[in-house]
């Protein structure tokens, strides 16, 4: 089973369930909705099974946010503010019959989401993306040109040989440059010089290390968008929900009875931070661990530049 973007935000919010001990209210759509917009003069009203547990605040469609303005528990409706569509900064979608609807959230997955990419990205300067790419060799050039692949460092650069062995021959004189002449070559260019003899018209395969990149759509597959391992997956859920945790004492604080948090024994103020300090332990022992395990798979190689 392949690991995409949602099913990575669904093993998050699941964790972080059993870490707050807290459950979501939640009811669902009876009528579907296509309008992206709310305004005054034609609000959009939801058709919902119940709201029983609906407040004027937040709730949460797929991955957007939307504020309900005031709602009817006769016809069971809810009507969604001027501003409410979008809310937070979350992109404004439609919505099929049947989809959850989620009232007030504690993690919505717009913040799982953005948490997960934010630590996919920090794990870029421990952990790269091993990537690969081909050029054919002439003989007439010396110098040749990546677009666009961000890359780091270069791991090996190797081509093939000529007859049935297929062998893939290590070149050992080569020179990248990170930053090459954007007059010569152009923005966002980097180039490598190859000083071995090849056989003209080989195949020459470049393996490079790269920063990792984020997920953007829900179906996007884990390893294929993200270059990372499938082995740091978990690191990525572990380093999303200390990121998220964080935070849930300072929206506990309460500005007219703090006394009521002193006596709430079930869950002590701080308990979250002590938490969030345990994942970040155990999200910094994995990041560790995988690094050494890519260090030993990838060694640094002796090359040499002219």
């Amino acid at each position: 089973m392949s690991v995409t973007f949602d099913s990575l935000t669904n093993e998050v919010l699941m964790n972080l369930a059993g870490y707050t001990l807290n459950q979501d209210r939640a009811t669902y759509l009876t009528a579907a909705f296509t309008s992206l917009t709310s305004p005054s003069s034609s609000p959009l009203i939801l058709s919902l099974h119940s709201t029983d547990n609906v407040g004027k605040g937040i709730i949460e469609i797929n991955d957007e946010l939307m504020w309900v303005d005031s709602f009817d528990r006769v016809a069971n409706t809810a009507t969604i503010a001027p501003f409410g569509r979008g809310y937070l900064g979350t992109t404004a979608s439609t919505a099929a019959v049947d989809a959850k609807v989620t009232i007030s959230p504690t993690f919505p997955r717009y913040s799982v989401k953005r948490a997960i990419n934010d630590t996919i990205r920090a794990m870029g300067s421990s952990l790269s993306a091993i990537k690969q790419t081909t050029f054919t060799y002439n003989p007439a050039v010396t110098t040749y040109d990546f677009d666009n692949l961000g890359i780091v460092s270069i791991l090996r650069m190797m081509w093939q040989d000529i007859g049935p062995s297929k062998e893939w021959i290590p070149i050992r004189r080569w020179d990248f440059d990170s930053f090459a002449d954007v007059a010569t070559w152009g923005s966002n260019s980097q180039t490598v010089s190859v000083y071995d003899y090849i056989t003209p018209g080989r195949t020459v395969k470049v393996m490079y290390a790269t920063e990792p990149t984020p997920l953007t759509n829900g179906t996007d597959n884990f390893e294929n968008v993200t270059g990372l391992p499938i082995t740091s997956k978990d690191i990525v859920i572990l380093g999303a929900s200390y990121r998220l945790l964080t935070f849930i004492d300072p929206a506990r604080l309460s500005q007219t009875s703090p006394q009521a948090d002193e006596i709430d024994a079930k869950r002590p103020f701080g308990a979250s931070s002590t938490v969030a300090r345990q994942l970040l332990a155990l999200y910094t022992a994995r990041l560790a661990e995988e690094t050494q395990h890519q260090q030993s798979q990838y060694p640094a190689r002796i090359h040499y530049t002219r």
